[in-house]
């Protein structure tokens, strides 16, 4: 019996070698960069395609490769897939739904405690061969309180992390039940409480129209005074002028942030490591223009949260057990 084909797009050569040990049992195709129109007829007999967001998969493309039982992408979202053609013609669809949650939520506390024991600031000085300790005082986090914007899973990381902190934790979001938050030990309040009361405030919300500018210049009278903010999830949850009047006026005392407004042309983080997404978008441009980034309180890393080698190897892992399991006749991740 042969061996089912699978055709893979977009890797880079670590990528390539990874397949190889987990997939023994399949005959692999890898071809550099996004699926093209070129490439199609090189991936006419494939009984299964993996790629990454960058190749479009429309109903034109899906319609000449009639041999197509799987397509598997190796991202959270699928918008660039047409799936009403791919059911139409028998083809299963599947994603890699989470893949890095903790690590998402360990790099918010990256940055909360290189603002709250001023690690930029001592690297900085060190590096001058200056070893003195005057203005480096730093804050405990133990017996502060922490607020969460997004009680999703990396929201709830967050918590758990923030528990072992000896954190108090308040939690904002419409779908957290009150058996919920009390099994997670946390305070389930309407945003105004959440931000009147909270040290440290984290976002952690996917960015809708609904969400769009949750922090903003109106309710930036509501946050507790001198309050820490912290952001690893979309840059326009918060109003950029909300952050700079917050800390003109001492609302806030620090900033750590993964994201910025203008980021808003990502969607899937990973595509931030591909050279596809570099030639789009000078991500270095996009943070020179906010004056955020000369701000001594200000700690901002180049949306780098996701970015782990467990998290990667997630999405591998992932994606091979996604074509794994569908030759077993047992599906998962379908969307």
């Amino acid at each position: 019996m042969a061996k089912p084909h699978i055709a893979f797009f977009e890797l880079e050569p670590w990528e390539k070698g990874y397949f190889q040990k987990a997939l023994t049992g399949f005959n692999l195709q890898f071809i550099d960069g996004p699926l093209k129109p070129q490439d199609i007829s090189k991936v006419k007999d494939a009984d299964a395609i993996a790629a990454f967001v960058f190749s479009k998969f429309d109903a034109a493309t899906l319609k000449k490769l009639s041999k197509l039982k799987l397509l598997c992408t190796m991202s959270t979202g699928f918008d660039h897939v047409d799936l009403k053609t791919a059911k139409k013609q028998g083809v299963t669809v599947c994603n890699v739904p989470e893949y890095g949650s903790n690590t998402v939520a360990e790099h918010t506390f990256a940055l909360l405690l290189s603002i709250s024991r001023k690690v930029p600031q001592s690297l900085s000085r060190i590096r001058l061969s200056d070893f003195s300790r005057e203005g480096l005082r730093g804050f405990d986090l133990a017996g502060k309180t922490m607020g969460i914007i997004g009680m999703g899973k990396i929201g709830r990381h967050v918590a758990r992390i923030a528990r072992g902190f000896e954190m108090n934790v308040l939690a904002c979001d419409p779908f957290l039940t009150q058996k919920e938050a009390e099994i997670l030990c946390v305070g389930c309040v309407p945003l105004k409480k959440l931000l009147s009361e909270s040290d440290v405030i984290t976002l952690h919300a996917p960015l809708t129209d609904k969400t769009r500018h949750l922090i903003n210049t109106r309710n930036l009278k509501h946050v507790k005074k001198g309050a820490v903010l912290v952001n690893t999830s979309r840059g326009a949850l918060v109003e950029t002028r909300a952050l700079l009047e917050g800390l003109k006026n001492g609302t806030f005392s620090a900033l750590g942030l993964d994201v910025l407004e203008d980021e808003g042309v990502i969607q899937e983080e990973k595509a931030l490591l591909h050279r596809a997404f570099a030639d789009k978008v000078n991500l270095r441009r996009v943070l020179e223009e906010h004056v955020l980034l000369d701000l001594e309180n200000v700690v901002v890393t180049p949306h780098n949260a996701f970015n782990s080698q467990e998290a990667l190897e997630r999405i591998l892992d992932t994606t091979a057990d996604n074509i794994k399991a569908y030759f077993k006749k047992k599906p998962r991740n379908t969307v």
